[in-house]
């Protein structure tokens, strides 16, 4: 068992911050938080941050209790922010049972966080395919195969079934999946937060006000 305190030890003296990170005036921003989020992503991107569309997405369990993982942002449209899963994945048939989300992006290199909560809708046939469509060959094979999270014996196992799919996928056009889904996150409330290296963090709430949005100020 680890000695009491090991932890602070460990992180004790690791940089929270960068330096220097980019300016944010919450009076300058736009009327919805769609623009200010693809303005900001795109500062990450050009900032080097990794992985700048991974996000964290919540969802509630049947057994009431949070689940949490790290995916990708599959697109934005002017409905909300879109990610992608089987439906009979953990967290499809989460988002089935309650239809609502919590996503999260952090990009440490720039002191940035974008949280977004909402309620979760589901793509058409057509937008589901399409997107599967996109996918590499072994990301569909991986789909095709089915069984996400679920226990296995070996890599072996995996590799086999992963193998027989990309069979399958190369001897048909545009093989589809009945499970996989495009989940689009309606946005309720979005909130940038702009870190600060004397902890006096800047945050704006955008929260639905009728058919626009509230801006808040929110103490740090």
């Amino acid at each position: 068992m680890s000695d009491p305190g090991m932890i602070r030890d460990i992180v004790r003296g690791v940089p929270v911050f960068p330096d220097e990170m980019p300016p944010f005036d919450p009076a300058a921003a736009p009327d919805s938080p769609i623009p200010l989020f693809v303005e900001w992503l795109e500062r990450a991107v050009e900032d080097g941050v990794a992985a700048p569309h991974a996000l964290n997405l919540a969802t509630v369990g049947d057994d009431g209790l949070p689940d949490a993982r790290i995916v990708i942002l599959k697109d934005l449209t002017p409905e909300g922010w879109q990610v992608a899963s089987s439906s009979d994945s953990p967290k499809g048939r989460q988002l089935a049972g309650t239809p609502s989300a919590a996503l999260t992006f952090f990009w440490p290199e720039v002191g940035r966080q974008v949280r977004i909560r909402g309620a979760v809708s589901t793509g058409t046939t057509e937008e589901n395919d399409a997107d599967f469509q996109r996918r590499h060959p072994v990301a569909r094979a991986l789909v095709l195969a089915g069984g996400q999270s679920t226990v296995v014996r070996s890599r072996d196992d995996v590799d086999t079934a992963v193998a027989e799919q990309v069979r399958r996928l190369e001897a048909a056009d545009r093989l589809a999946s009945t499970t996989w889904t495009v989940f689009t996150v309606a946005p309720d409330a979005v909130e940038f937060w702009q870190a600060d290296q004397e902890r006096r963090h800047t945050r704006l709430l955008y929260s639905r006000f009728g058919e626009g949005w509230r801006r808040e100020m929110l103490w740090p």
